[in-house]
């Protein structure tokens, strides 16, 4: 009769598994309410030696969050091709997905956590809003921003964070009509600075002329109209 014998791992496969055991607990609680205890328990291994890997629980809270960054940011990108409309629809259904799977640790990255406020935290999130912004802009074929347009993206992306954000608490809206909510969004901030700008005009026309007429931008154009005065 033989035993299984458990397989040593090396110190960096040791490492990430940790790190995928700690962003499993923070997507289920705020990673204030997980303690070392739990991530040493979770992984079958001691406590003192998570200590041995990582320094200490912000360390290990940082290096989930970067593999979280990482994912969230990937989140973002989408073939170039097809209606504008459409690709931020499927970006934004992703982008609820990553919400959805790690609500407790999205939500106290954005409102605080253990490591925010500290640099490599708000490296890492300004990471994941700049990757945002770059696939934003390689989706309208614009390689350098207006300041208009850098204004309307940089608005969306953070509209977006906020909303995920109010949806976590209660989940009061369906999912499926914010992330529609969240693409008229882009079109309505678009719309409003074309108005005030020829750029963004030329732009605007530009996306429209691709958009089919069961697409979201002219679902939002069709429900305007329903609101104005016979």
């Amino acid at each position: 009769m033989t035993t299984g014998v458990r397989r040593r791992m090396g110190v960096e496969e040791r490492r990430q598994q940790l790190i995928g055991v700690a962003l499993d607990l923070f997507s289920h609680r705020s990673p204030d309410e997980v303690s070392i205890d739990e991530i040493a328990s979770a992984a079958g291994i001691s406590r003192p030696l998570v200590y041995h890997y990582f320094p200490g629980k912000l360390s290990l809270y940082e290096a989930a969050l970067k593999r979280a960054a990482q994912d969230l940011a990937a989140r973002f990108e989408e073939p170039q091709e097809g209606p504008l409309g459409a690709r931020l629809l499927r970006v934004m259904d992703r982008f609820f997905d990553f919400v959805d799977e790690h609500g407790p640790g999205f939500s106290a990255l954005m409102r605080g956590g253990p490591a925010v406020g500290s640099s490599a935290t708000n490296a890492l999130i300004d990471s994941v809003r700049q990757a945002a912004y770059v696939q934003i802009l390689a989706h309208l074929g614009v390689r350098a921003a207006s300041p208009r347009l850098d204004l309307v993206v940089r608005s969306w992306i953070s509209l977006a964070e906020s909303t995920a954000l109010i949806w976590l608490d209660g989940r009061r809206i369906p999912r499926a009509e914010l992330e529609v909510q969240l693409v008229h969004d882009f079109a309505a901030l678009a719309a409003v600075s074309a108005a005030y700008d020829e750029e963004m005009a030329r732009l605007l026309r530009r996306i429209l002329v691709d958009e089919p007429a069961d697409g979201p931008f002219s679902d939002l154009i069709a429900r305007l109209a329903a609101l104005a005065p016979a």
